[in-house]
This record gives structure tokens, sequence and C-alpha cells, in this order.
């Protein structure tokens, strides 16, 4: 006897056909270069900020504020490289607002010299790939020293936060949660109105220690 119905026809050709069209969708990272940031008076990097070739932004030290990113970003990753002179202390923010009409201020991804700079050698919060100030990278972190080249990434999707430092996943928060506010309210950020609203700025933040970035890309979406 004949079957009633046809067995079904494999999807496979539907899957490919779909995937085929997610990957041509996906956002392409972009190289951010020193002319794609201002100061924070929205005038041409200046001071300490020079550009060396096409991938590499120096901050020689001190002098030229923080640099502020002509565009602002939602859900993004953002790769860098980046490294420091001995004791330095430097980070990316994100997220950056101007609030109470004054102050530049977002979620910092902290970059410092671990064994050396004051608040590294305190560990916690302030250490390499901390949330700074409001949450502590994991124990046992793989960074580099001062003067050698470490590989970060930050990952902002709808609300939820992701630092990672050479490969590994160091650092992770909810924005949405209640244990969020919690660590907000236990932070310095806690009487900061507005702060980190969900979308914002990147800034390349200037501390007066010598620090380069390097192949600095993001992805929106």
């Amino acid at each position: 006897m004949r079957p009633l119905t046809q067995p079904s026809q494999p999807m496979r050709p539907l899957f490919a056909l779909l995937a085929l069209v997610s990957c041509s969708l996906a956002a392409e990272p972009v190289q951010l270069t020193l002319a794609d940031f201002t100061n924070v008076n929205g005038e041409t990097p200046s001071g300490g900020w020079k550009a060396e070739g096409e991938s590499v932004i120096h901050l020689a030290g001190k002098g030229g504020g923080n640099l502020l990113s002509k565009n602002e970003y939602k859900n993004f990753v953002l790769e860098w490289e980046w490294k420091l002179n001995a004791k330095g202390n430097n980070g990316i923010k994100y997220w950056v607002t101007k609030i109470g009409g004054k102050e530049w201020l977002g979620i910092e991804y902290q970059m410092i010299d671990d064994s050396g700079h004051p608040d590294g050698l305190k560990g916690g919060s302030h250490t390499t790939a901390s949330i700074y100030d409001i949450k502590e990278p994991v124990a046992g972190k793989l960074v580099k020293p001062a003067g050698e080249w470490n590989t970060s990434k930050i990952v902002v999707q709808d609300g939820k936060l992701q630092h990672w430092l050479n490969g590994a996943l160091a650092s992770e928060a909810d924005t949405t949660t209640p244990e969020w506010k919690e660590m907000i309210a236990k932070s310095k950020f806690k009487n900061k109105e507005g702060f980190a609203p969900g979308q914002g700025k990147i800034m390349l933040t200037e501390h007066g220690d010598e620090t380069w970035f390097r192949n600095i890309r993001i992805t929106a979406n």
C-alpha cells in the first residue's frame, strides 16, 4: 500500500538561504581613527593626542583632555588593543552623556597597570577590565604587564554588558536588573541622575599617563 502522505522534504536549502540572508545583513566593523573623535568642546583633538599611521592613537601624556566620539551608540561590539606606560591609568567609557549640564560621564572599561598603579594594587573594581567602580573583574584574569599590548572587547546588547580581556570574559552585568541599581547605589555615581541611560558616546579618557590605542573597531546594531 502506498503511504497516504509523502515524506516531508528536507529544509536544508531554506535554512541555508536564511543563513546567507542573515550574514548579508550583519553589520560590518568600522575602524575608528582620531578623526572620529573631538574634545569635549567639539574641537579637533590636540595636546597629547596624536595619530600614528591609520590604526594607532597615541596619548603622549597630559594635555588634550578626554575625547568623545562624534556618533552615539546603543548596542555594539567595541574591540581594540592597548598598552600603558608603567604605573599608568586610563580607560574607555561608553553610553557617555552630559550629566547635570556639565559632566561627561559613562560606564568605564578600566585600563590600568594592576601591578604598579596605586588603584590597581588595591584590587577590586578599579582594576583592568572592571566595570569601573561598579563591578570587579573575575579572579585570575590574564592581563599583560605595562608596555605590552592587551586585547579588549566591550559587548553591549539590550542593556547587558560584557567586558572581555585577552580573549576571556572578565566582567559582566545586566543594567535592567535590581542588582545593577544596587551596585550603582554603592558606587561614586549614586547621585549622578541620568547616569548610563542606555545610549551615548564613546570616550577615550585622559588621566595624564602615556597610552596607546590600536585598531579600535566598532560594530553597531
